[in-house]
C-alpha cells in the first residue's frame, strides 16, 4: 500500500464530499493561489485513498492546477455497499465519469485524469467508456493488464482472508509481515483508514488486478494524450512492461529516479514536477 507521510491536508487544500449524480465522494481540493488553469481529478491504488496523493497537492496546485483527490466507493471515507457486485470494474468507471461531470457542472471545464496502480486501470476503463470529458490521461504505475505472479499470490491470500476474518484481524495480520514502524506515517493513521474500507470493494478490485486484460491497444485508439509515469523499480508491473505499454500508446514516459511503485510518496516534488510538466506541454 501507498504510505502518505501525513493525513493532515495543506494550507492549499481542504476536505469535502463532492456530490455527483451517483453519490457523494469524499475528496480532497486543493486550489492554486492564482488563475486556475486546469482541473485534475487523481484515483487511487488498491488499498489506497486519495491520502496518498498528499504531498503532490502543494507543488501542483502552485503550478496552477486545481486538484481533487478522490476516494473511491467503499474506500477510506466514502460509502460503500457490502456487496461484490457494487464494485465491478463498469460501475467504478461510471463513478468516475460522475466525478468529472461534477467538476465540469461547477466550470472547471474538461479535466486532467491521473490513477495510480489499480486507479490507473479504473481511469483507463472510465475513458474507455467515455473520453470526451478528459484533457488527458496519466498512468501512474499502472500495467497494461494483470499485476505479476507475486502480487497474485498475495492478493489471493488477502482475499481469502478477508472473507473470513475481520479487518481488524487482517491487518494484524498485515503487519506482522510488514511492520508499521518502517512506515514514515503514524501506524495508527494507516489502521484507521484500513479499518474504513469495505472488505467487499477489496475483494472485488483485487479480482480485478488478478485478472485485467490487456487493454492497450484500444486506450491507443482514442488518441487521448496519455503519460505513463512510474519509478525506476516497480515490484507490481514490470519497468520494462510500462516501456513497452508507453510505446504501445505513443505515450509521453516518465520514470522517477529513487522511486518505486508509489512515486507519489517516495518522491513527490520530482513527481509533481513530471506531472505538471506534461499538462503544461498540452
Amino acid at each position: 500500500m501507498s504510505r502518505p507521510h501525513t493525513f493532515t491536508p495543506p494550507p492549499c487544500a481542504h476536505a469535502r464530499q463532492l456530490r455527483t449524480s451517483r453519490g457523494d465522494f469524499a475528496v480532497l481540493d486543493a486550489s492554486p493561489p492564482g488563475a486556475v488553469r486546469a482541473t485534475a481529478l487523481l484515483l487511487p491504488g488498491y488499498t489506497g485513498s486519495k491520502e496518498d496523493f498528499m504531498a503532490l497537492l502543494e507543488p501542483l496546485s502552485a503550478a496552477g492546477y486545481r486538484i481533487v483527490a478522490v476516494d473511491g466507493r467503499g474506500q477510506y471515507e466514502t460509502e460503500g455497499a457490502d456487496r461484490q457486485e457494487s464494485y465491478a470494474q463498469g460501475e467504478l468507471a461510471l463513478d468516475v465519469l460522475a466525478q468529472a461531470a461534477a467538476l465540469e457542472a461547477g466550470g472547471e471545464g474538461t479535466v486532467h485524469l491521473l490513477g495510480h496502480s489499480l486507479g490507473g486501470q479504473i481511469a483507463r476503463a472510465a475513458v474507455l467508456l467515455d473520453a470526451s470529458p478528459f484533457r488527458s490521461l496519466t498512468l501512474m504505475s499502472s500495467g497494461p493488464a494483470e499485476v505479476v505472479e507475486a502480487q497474485q499470490l498475495k492478493v489471493k491470500v488477502l482475499s481469502d482472508a478477508l472473507a473470513t476474518l475481520s479487518m481488524a484481524e487482517v491487518w494484524e495480520a498485515m503487519r506482522a509481515l510488514d511492520p508499521p514502524e518502517e512506515a514514515a506515517t503514524d501506524g495508527e493513521a494507516l489502521r484507521r483508514r484500513w479499518l474504513r474500507h469495505r472488505p467487499a470493494q477489496l475483494i472485488a478490485t483485487g479480482r480485478q488486478l488478478v485478472t485485467e486484460p490487456d487493454r492497450v491497444a484500444e486506450l491507443a485508439a482514442v488518441r487521448l494524450p496519455v503519460h505513463v509515469l512510474s519509478g525506476e523499480r516497480d515490484d507490481t508491473w514490470p519497468v520494462p512492461l510500462l516501456d513497452d505499454m508507453a510505446r504501445r500508446l505513443g505515450a509521453h514516459r516518465t520514470r522517477i529516479a529513487g522511486a518505486e511503485h508509489s512515486p507519489n510518496t517516495d518522491r513527490p516534488e520530482q513527481t509533481a514536477t513530471a506531472i505538471a510538466a506534461f499538462w503544461d506541454g498540452l
